[in-house]
């Protein structure tokens, strides 16, 4: 797995990923705060990894090219 995510986009992704577990996990009862607190799981995930599978799915990637990629031709 490449990481398809930009830097910025995992920052913004893990903050958004650890407020809405805790949202959803520890003030939220029901059904709402397990959903919010899963949503949050699913951030907090992709932003440390950097990879997300919908990007991946539709082929795109907002990272940014290594020092490998940039020198090849294309």
């Amino acid at each position: 797995m490449q990481p398809n995510t930009g830097e910025r986009e995992r920052l913004l992704r893990t903050i958004l990923g650890v407020y809405l577990m805790l949202l959803g996990f520890l003030f939220i009862q029901g059904v709402i705060g397990i959903l919010l607190g899963i949503l949050g799981l699913i951030g907090l995930v992709t932003g440390v990894t950097g990879w997300c599978p919908i990007y991946s799915f539709l082929g795109k990637s907002k990272a940014e090219p290594t020092t490998e990629e940039a020198e090849e031709p294309t």
